[in-house]
């Protein structure tokens, strides 16, 4: 594997406590980290590997440029993941790494490997809808950008009190949502493993039409979940988010 697919800067691993059944790989939210998923492992069951996405651009790989285009940054990850196909694997992605895992799904599917045993796609529109955004998010002045991220809910508050936590996170950001701003879903065949939509009832950016729309990029079983919060429910609701996530991942490997 090349340098640039190198599966210990890309991957997070953080081991079931006994022999694992099933592989979560996950995908962060724009601006998110593998430090996201820390604590999935031990709250979802003991059977269970969770291998977290770790992006360019942040964390361990601070120094390096975040990539600013999806289909780009999913046919690096089909590579990555590729060796780590040996046991039953289910994607699971929020906001942005909810296309990150969609599309690293249809990557497998052309290159012939086995479809993940399911997909959870999390606080996402389905990915052949258009933005309800008025505009774009990367190109906005600073004090702009940073309002909106202020209003998404998912930064800790006491971070925008430190301009060089500002200025070390902004650049990154910007990135992430040129990335999320400039996708277009590309033709191709639908999938055939089972969705699972989730997101919350309050979030704006993704009303349950929206959602339901994922029902097309699958042949497959459609579940569609709704959680009490906005944007970052999972966060706000983590519990019965987690609950619901463990009952969801013993059907799909049972």
């Amino acid at each position: 594997m090349s340098k640039r697919g190198d599966a210990n800067r890309w991957l997070e691993r953080m081991p079931a406590h006994g022999r694992p059944r099933l592989r979560l790989f996950c995908f962060p939210y724009a601006g998110g980290s593998a430090r996201s998923f820390r604590g999935w492992a031990q709250e979802l069951g003991p059977d269970l590997e969770v291998c977290a996405i770790q992006l360019p651009g942040r964390e361990r790989r601070l120094s390096e440029p975040a990539l600013r285009r999806a289909h780009e940054a999913a046919d690096i990850l089909v590579q990555v993941l590729r060796p780590h196909l040996d046991l039953p694997f289910v994607l699971f992605g929020h906001s942005m790494g909810a296309l990150l895992a969609y599309e690293v799904a249809r990557g497998l599917m052309a290159s012939g490997h086995e479809q993940p045993r399911g997909l959870f796609v999390s606080g996402r529109r389905a990915p052949h809808l258009p933005s309800r955004r008025r505009r774009n998010l990367h190109d906005l002045p600073r004090a702009e950008l940073i309002a909106e991220i202020k209003a998404l809910n998912g930064t800790p508050a006491e971070v925008f009190d430190h301009q060089d936590l500002i200025d070390l996170m902004l650049p990154t950001l910007r990135s992430d949502f040129e990335l999320v701003e400039t996708y277009a879903q590309r033709p191709g065949p639908i999938l055939s493993c089972p969705v699972i939509a989730m997101t919350g009832n309050k979030d704006a950016e993704v009303p349950l039409e929206d959602l339901a729309g994922w029902q097309s990029v699958t042949a497959g079983r459609f579940k569609t979940m709704l959680f009490d919060g906005h944007h970052f429910y999972l966060n706000d609701t983590r519990t019965a988010f987690l609950d619901a996530v463990r009952r969801e991942l013993e059907t799909v490997v049972s």
